[in-house]
């Protein structure tokens, strides 16, 4: 399963980041391509418990739709965010944006070894392997939305 553990996995989200422009169209949704790197850069700054948006307890907390849902189901389009995952969204600046999505997964593999990890705020109490693949599927999910 792709994860953002595997090096060959980042590697491979870093060359797709580098086809996305500023102006890139969303084949789906609202975003503009600067506010989904924004977006997606506050996503994986959570299991560095940098960004921690608010606890939300819904069904899908408990095993089996978290494992479904981090590990199978394919990502819905259109779902709602926690609004700290969009704070930044309308003033996001692409370059800044692409500046920091690389260091901001070099920091995440330099960690990838630690023992216990921040709660999501919906799937709670998470382990490194599902931080590492739901962290990919996200990623994987928004740069399909502008085409890469």
């Amino acid at each position: 399963m792709a994860s953002i553990w595997q090096e060959d996995r980042r590697h491979e989200l870093l060359t797709r980041l580098e086809r996305l422009t500023a102006e890139a169209p969303a084949r789906w949704g609202k975003f503009t391509c600067p506010a989904m790197l924004a977006h997606v850069n506050d996503a994986l700054r959570m299991p560095l418990g940098e960004v921690t948006p608010a606890t939300k307890q819904m069904p899908i907390r408990y095993f089996p739709l978290k494992q479904l849902i981090i590990y199978a189901l394919p990502f819905p389009k259109g779902v709602p965010t926690a609004p700290t995952l969009l704070a930044r969204c309308d003033a996001a600046v692409f370059r800044v944006e692409v500046q920091a999505f690389p260091q901001i997964l070099d920091r995440l593999a330099k960690r990838s070894e630690q023992t216990s990890w921040p709660p999501h705020p919906v799937f709670g109490a998470m382990s490194r392997r599902d931080w590492g693949v739901l962290g990919y599927r996200h990623v994987n999910h928004h740069f399909t939305q502008f085409g890469v």
